[in-house]
Parts: C-alpha cells; sequence; structure tokens
C-alpha cells in the first residue's frame, strides 16, 4: 500500500507539470520567418516545422520522467521546451545566458520555441542549468540523439527500406582542448592550495589571508607561487629547494586541516585529493629529500579545475592537452549513430565499449566497419569478424621502421594457413601469432643479402614480429594493392566529414569540464548535426521532385 501510495504521489506531482505542445500549422508570422530563412540558418524552419514530430508525447513523458520523485512536479517550464532550447543552444553556440536573452530578441528563437510576442524569456539561466544536469544525471542526452536518429527514419526521403539490412558504419577520432588551465607541479600544487584555503575561509567566514597565516603556508600571500619563491628558475639547485619549501607548508596545511576537523568537509575533498594525486605524481624523495620526479608518471594529471584532462598527441611532434571525441557514423545516412569521449592520453580502443553501449539500441549486426588502425585492437573488431563482417582498415606499412634500406616485413612471404614466413633468400620458418621468429643464424650468416636484411652482430638470425592478427593486416594490405580495395578504404571521409562539421561547430577548444559534461556536448553536436543531415536530404529531395 505504501509503494502504492507513493506511486499515485508520483503521478499526481507529475500530472501537474506542463507538457510542451507546440502547434503544428504555422502562422503569418511564422510563414514570414521561414521564408526568411531559405539562405541561412535553414535549421530554425525545419526544427519549427517538425518539432512535435521530434518531441512526440513518448519522448515528452520520458522528459518528465526525470522529475518524477523528486518533489519537482511543479516545474514551470516543459522540459521538452528546455530540451529543444539545449538544441538552438548547441546550434548557436552560445552561453546559457545568452540563450536567455535570445528568447526575447531572436524571432527564430521565438518561433521554434512557440513564444513569438512574448515580453518576458521563455525561461530563467538556472532553470536551463538545472535541466541540463537532470537530463545528463538520467543519461538522457543519449536519447535526444537517438530521437534524431528515428526522426529520421520517419522521412520518406531516407527511404530505409532500400538500405542495405546490414550497416555500414565507419569510426574515427578527433582532439579536442580541454577547457581546465593546464599548469606544471609548482602551479598545480598552489591552485590546489589556494582553492582549499578559500574554502576554509567561507566556511569558518575568515579571510583567506588570516587561514595563510594561522595554518602556516605564507608563500599563498603573494600573487602567485612562484612569485613567493622568488628564485632563478634556470637553476635546477634552486628549484629543487623551492619545491622542499612548497611541500614543507602544504604539509603544514594539511596538518591544521586535521587539528581543525575541516579535511572531511565536502567542499574542500576535491582539492585536498587533487593535492595529494599531484604530490604522488610529480614529486619523489630521494635521500629524505623532496624533488621533483624524473621522468612523467603514468596518467599524470595536468588540470586542478578538470581532473579528468590528460597530455594527448596528435603526432610524434604534435601535443595537445584534453580529450579525445569519437564517433561512429552510418555511412549509407551519414547518421551519427554514437559518440564516446575519452582522455587524451587513452588509446583509440578503449572507446569502443562507449560506442557499443550506443549501437547495441539499435539491434543491428555490423556488415562492414571502417576504422582508423588505432582501433584495430579494439573488442568491436573481433565481434565483427566473429559475426562475418568486413573490417576496412590501412594496414601497417610492413616497412622497416629503422632502417627503410633493409628489408621490411612486406619483403617476406608469411602464409597464414600454413603459418610459415619465407625471408627473401628462401629460408623457411613456422610462426604462431603474436610470436617473434628468429631465423636461423647459421644461414643468415653465409647468406648473400644479408646485408640487406639484417645489421644484427654475428651469430644472430633476422627477426620478424607476427601480430596477434597477421591474418586480418594480410588481407587489409592485399585489399590496399588494388584499385577496387583503396576506394573502399576511402569509405571512412564520410566520419571524417562528420567530425569536421561538429569541429567547425564546436570550435577546438572544450566549452565543459570533466569526461560526462563533454560527452553531453558530444551528444548534443551530433544530435545537431543528424538534424541538419536530415534537413538537407529533405531540401535536395524537395528540389529533386521540382
Amino acid at each position: 500500500m505504501i509503494l502504492c501510495a507513493e506511486g499515485h504521489e508520483a503521478r499526481r506531482k507529475l500530472g501537474r507539470m506542463k507538457r510542451w505542445k507546440p502547434a503544428v500549422e504555422l502562422t503569418k508570422k511564422e510563414q514570414f520567418i521561414v521564408k526568411r530563412l531559405k539562405r541561412t540558418r535553414k535549421l530554425f524552419a525545419f526544427l519549427r516545422l517538425h518539432r512535435h514530430e521530434l518531441f512526440d508525447d513518448d519522448f515528452q513523458e520520458e522528459l518528465e520522467s526525470m522529475y518524477r520523485g523528486t518533489g519537482a512536479g511543479d516545474e514551470p517550464v516543459p522540459p521538452a521546451l528546455l530540451c529543444m532550447a539545449l538544441l538552438l543552444q548547441g546550434y548557436h553556440r552560445i552561453s546559457d545566458a545568452e540563450a536567455v536573452e535570445l528568447t526575447i530578441m531572436d524571432m527564430r528563437w521565438q518561433m521554434v520555441l512557440g513564444c513569438i510576442g512574448d515580453d518576458e524569456p521563455a525561461f530563467a539561466q538556472g532553470t536551463l542549468q538545472a535541466f541540463r544536469e537532470r537530463l545528463i544525471k538520467a543519461n538522457l542526452d543519449r536519447r535526444l540523439l537517438e530521437r534524431t536518429i528515428e526522426l529520421a527514419r520517419q522521412t520518406e526521403e531516407f527511404d530505409w527500406k532500400k538500405l542495405p539490412k546490414d550497416l555500414r558504419l565507419a569510426i574515427d577520432s578527433r582532439p579536442f582542448e580541454g577547457a581546465g588551465r593546464v599548469e606544471d607541479t609548482f602551479n598545480l600544487l598552489g591552485h590546489a592550495a589556494r582553492k582549499i584555503v578559500s574554502g576554509v575561509a567561507r566556511l569558518t567566514e575568515m579571510s583567506s589571508e588570516a587561514v595563510c597565516r594561522k595554518a602556516g603556508i605564507p608563500l599563498l600571500l603573494s600573487s602567485s607561487i612562484k612569485a613567493g619563491l622568488d628564485i632563478n628558475w634556470n637553476d635546477p639547485e634552486q628549484k629543487d629547494e623551492a619545491i622542499e619549501r612548497l611541500t614543507a607548508q602544504l604539509c603544514k596545511l594539511n596538518d591544521w586541516l586535521d587539528r581543525n576537523r575541516l579535511a572531511a568537509e565536502e567542499p574542500l575533498k576535491p582539492y585536498i585529493e587533487a593535492l595529494a594525486q599531484v604530490r604522488t605524481q610529480d614529486l619523489e624523495t630521494e635521500n629524505g629529500r623532496v624533488r621533483l620526479r624524473r621522468g612523467v608518471a603514468e596518467d599524470r594529471r595536468v588540470s586542478i579545475e578538470d581532473p579528468d584532462m590528460r597530455h594527448g598527441r596528435k603526432s610524434k611532434s604534435k601535443r595537445f592537452n584534453g580529450y579525445k571525441q569519437h564517433l561512429a557514423t552510418e555511412l549509407d545516412t551519414d547518421l551519427i549513430l554514437a559518440c564516446a569521449v575519452t582522455p587524451a592520453n587513452r588509446p583509440e580502443e578503449e572507446a569502443t565499449p562507449l560506442l557499443e553501449e550506443d549501437l547495441e539500441r539499435w539491434n543491428t549486426r555490423i556488415g562492414s566497419l571502417s576504422i582508423d588502425r588505432a582501433y584495430i585492437n579494439s573488442s568491436l573488431v573481433q565481434e565483427v569478424i566473429a559475426g562475418g563482417g568486413v573490417i576496412l582498415a590501412k594496414p601497417w606499412s610492413g616497412r622497416n621502421s629503422r632502417n627503410p634500406l633493409l628489408f621490411g616485413k612486406r619483403d617476406f612471404k608469411i602464409d597464414i594457413r600454413a603459418r610459415t614466413i619465407t625471408c627473401p633468400a628462401g629460408q623457411i620458418e613456422s610462426f604462431e601469432p603474436g610470436q617473434v621468429v628468429e631465423f636461423d643464424p647459421e644461414i643468415c650468416g653465409a647468406c648473400v643479402v644479408r646485408s640487406r636484411c639484417t645489421l644484427s652482430a654475428s651469430g644472430k638470425g633476422r627477426m620478424v614480429t607476427i601480430a596477434e592478427d597477421e591474418a586480418l593486416q594480410q588481407r587489409l594490405r592485399k585489399l590496399q594493392a588494388t584499385p577496387i580495395g583503396r576506394e573502399r578504404l576511402r569509405e571512412r571521409t564520410g566520419v571524417e566529414h562528420r567530425l569536421a562539421h561538429l569541429a567547425a561547430r564546436q570550435g577546438p577548444k572544450a566549452r565543459f569540464r570533466g569526461t560526462r559534461k563533454n560527452l553531453y556536448d558530444l551528444r548534443r553536436g551530433a544530435a545537431v548535426e543528424n538534424l541538419e543531415t536530415t534537413r538537407r536530404k529533405i531540401d535536395r529531395a524537395t528540389k529533386a521532385a521540382a
């Protein structure tokens, strides 16, 4: 009975929630605006014409379920309207404050939201922010992306009956600069300590200066940590002395927090943990003295405000700080089906389980998978192969990377069925996948082409590494050797174009901190991109019919 009463109360509260009921027919004013949107910002017109389909009753009920049991059933703004506002915000790439203003200053926003002529904003800034937090917590940003795909399926222009039953999928990634400030060890420690001091000042109603003096960390009274240390930063000995001085004062701060029972306070915990993490990763003790670590710790933290950011590499010479965005695109429709975000230092293959979670929703076999070879060792590749699908990726070159003048792996004949490898001079060895094969040293020593094969010392034979996926690599090399095969490998440009469009829309740098919020932003951008793709296809079909 208690459960029934709770359910009744939840439904009662849900019943009080306003539901967005956008009109279908255009008013004269809206007809005028739509006509003006023939050349630029065409998505506004598309959203006005299809908003009732995108936010149908079932999806609106899903959005309203976020408020069930939270005591927020009397939300004055319909959740679907706020969700549409988030789409428009991603389309325009603007802040929450500007989004609020555009609901009364921009007739295109008013038309889509159904508030033309209103003198008051459609919602408050805090309302939009709170809705976004709910959407992320409920993982309904993924449903928003799915709704754009479902909307496309409802249009005749895609003609889903004529599309292949099996997916032709492409996956790729792009680097994405994080929003957090990247700092060296001294500034990371100082930044975290300042946050702790300011948090203590708010909790105790003392001034930050008083906290610094009581806690025994006067270095924070300077304009910056490095200004307070005031050393020659080119002198290694002075830097070692400076880090000892700083860590000594940080220890005093920690002891003071413990004595005053402040270390467990919730506002301080993230920064206390950050301080401990940076000290563990960036410092080491030698002969009883603290010094900067020689070398870089694995998974090193680079920002205090964004704990998920990491160092990553675009190439051997180019580095970036932040994240990698991953997309899975259906090549026959150009629709984005799945998204993932990982810290910049993680290999691409770690993103595929996240992408698979989104792809499972469609319950469709992947017939071909076009990927960058960085994804080649992923679990998704193995699943596609096991299901009889085809993998399309550029193979490893097979050249001798250490010395291009020597024979490379591609100069050796590898028989996958017989599991034998034959060198250019005809010597044969057997192998197992994942094994390093060493040819007979005596035969190699007397070989007439030894100088072109190996620079190893006398008494050693040529060695060749056989990959775990050698059979796949062989198939990819054969594919790359034919014009038809190279054409199939170029199919991956479909996902590259989607990434380029998102990069133009989002810019090179994140607006949010943390992996999860950046995943939300990627999903929102992908939803806008899918809507644009649907709009373009409908426009082309309309022009062709005319």
